[in-house]
């Protein structure tokens, strides 16, 4: 009897080892304080139909009087405090660096309602209006804080992504250039939005070994969770966009040079630029996963592979500075 309460107490053990070893392989992200910078990063809030909605603003310390504004939505069960660290604070950085404000709003209930009429939570279970949301928002930083209404992007993260391509679709007058990290446009079969078929600039980022926003199209499924839908490929979205800016055909394809020589992923784009056009840019990571890319730093590897051969937040940046030179 006590011979096989030791091997059932050895089992116990090497349980609870293989449980910690998988949390600390699959869950684990690399740590990393708040940066020094010496802007200001507060909270607001407002009511919208009968919503109290929220948000952090990061404002740099040398604020120009019109200053563009950048809206970072989080994913699926975030906020704009977790979006915030999972973008490594890069656009708090940049926004120091160049003067432009950095909003991370916070979904309903951790979710936006994006153009997926499928899904199951309540933001769009209770048809939440995430666009008027969001229009609310941008023209209180506009009165308190000056924003250049001119000047407004939005980017984000799988959700955040989605709903970046919602304001791309219904409400393009709002932004001047949308980028979406790990999220493809849904099919039609699954779009629940009205689109105006107006350009926008518009940057997609996606990974191939996205376990979550299928690269080459397909089933949206999250520990089986089916009900967001499927999605068009990232070259079908690309294109989507790039339709509708008035380009004919593929766009001029580009191999990024390696940054670090031990890291697996790889980066590739196709550019579609003229003068008389707003740019469109399709930026797909090699081998990359369902994370913000970082020159350092890791997310959790069961997001997949965090690439380390770009700076996610700088190449956003970059391309909405791009976006202002070809106004529409």
């Amino acid at each position: 009897m006590s011979k096989i309460l030791k091997v059932l107490g050895l089992l116990v053990v090497v349980a609870i080892v293989a449980i910690v070893l998988a949390w600390w392989w699959y869950l684990r992200a690399d740590s990393m304080e708040t940066p020094a910078l010496p802007g200001t990063a507060q909270t607001g809030s407002l009511q919208y139909e009968g919503h109290r909605r929220t948000w952090v603003a990061y404002t740099p310390a040398s604020k120009p009087a019109n200053p563009a504004l950048v809206l970072v939505m989080h994913g699926s069960l975030g906020d704009g405090l977790q979006m915030r660290a999972a973008s490594r604070y890069g656009f708090d950085v940049l926004a120091e660096r160049h003067g432009f404000i950095a909003v991370y709003p916070d979904g309903y209930q951790q979710h936006w309602n994006d153009c997926r009429g499928g899904a199951n939570y309540a933001a769009n279970t209770e048809n939440i209006d995430d666009v008027g949301f969001l229009r609310a928002l941008v023209q209180r930083m506009v009165v308190e804080q000056g924003v250049d209404p001119e000047r407004v992007f939005a980017t984000g993260l799988s959700n955040g992504g989605q709903m970046a391509y919602r304001l791309g679709l219904e409400a393009p007058e709002l932004v001047a250039g949308i980028a979406a990290m790990a999220a493809n446009l849904p099919v039609a079969s699954s779009l629940d939005c009205e689109p105006s078929g107006e350009a926008v600039a518009v940057l997609v980022m996606n990974g191939t070994a996205d376990p979550v926003n299928p690269y080459e199209g397909g089933l949206v499924e999250i520990f089986g969770d089916a009900s967001r839908g499927s999605v068009m490929s990232a070259l079908a979205t690309a294109d989507y966009w790039a339709g509708l800016a008035g380009y004919d055909g593929e766009g001029e394809y580009h191999a990024w040079p390696k940054q670090v020589a031990d890291d697996d992923t790889s980066v590739e784009s196709m550019e579609w630029s003229a003068q008389d056009k707003v740019p469109v840019s399709l930026v797909t990571i090699l081998g990359g996963g369902h994370t913000v890319p970082h020159p350092v730093l890791n997310l959790p590897r069961i997001l997949g592979p965090t690439s380390h051969q770009l700076d996610g937040p700088e190449t956003i940046w970059a391309f909405f500075s791009s976006a202002e030179q070809h106004p529409r």
